[in-house]
């Protein structure tokens, strides 16, 4: 049931970016990836577990990077970001010992986080939105 709510509930924001036109910014789907990145901090937090908040800032600082770089450079590498972030859904408990996160929440992340970037991608190619930002 998660898997499918992830899905749409990616496929709702996508939709509501276009109907908006909030995705016709180059600094929406970045933006989406470091809210995503953010949410096992805020777990880290709730349960408030010092160990787990440094790797989960660790593993932030990586994919807000990875936001910035492609909002900056190519909006493939923020497909590539939210991409990574689904694989690491899947290995998160593996990685980081983070005890505030919901038995459901890996696999509604990995859901959303592979279905965004599936929805970014026909966007750039029907070209609704620009891979690259004006001089770069």
């Amino acid at each position: 049931m998660a898997i499918l709510i992830g899905i749409g509930a990616a496929l709702a924001v996508g939709v509501f970016g276009t109907i908006t036109g909030l995705d016709r910014e180059r600094a929406f789907y970045p933006t989406i990836l470091v809210v995503i990145a953010s949410y096992y901090i805020l777990f880290a937090v709730m349960a408030g577990s010092l160990t787990a908040l440094g790797p989960e800032l660790v593993i932030f600082a990586l994919f807000t990077a990875v936001a910035a770089w492609g909002f900056r450079r190519d909006l493939r590498l923020v497909i590539v970001g939210l991409v990574a972030h689904a694989v690491m859904d899947f290995f998160h408990g593996g990685i980081v010992s983070n005890p505030g996160v919901p038995s459901w929440w890996p696999a509604w992340c990995a859901a959303y986080d592979a279905t965004a970037p599936v929805y970014l991608a026909v966007l750039v190619w029907r070209g609704r939105v620009a891979l690259r930002s004006v001089g770069a």
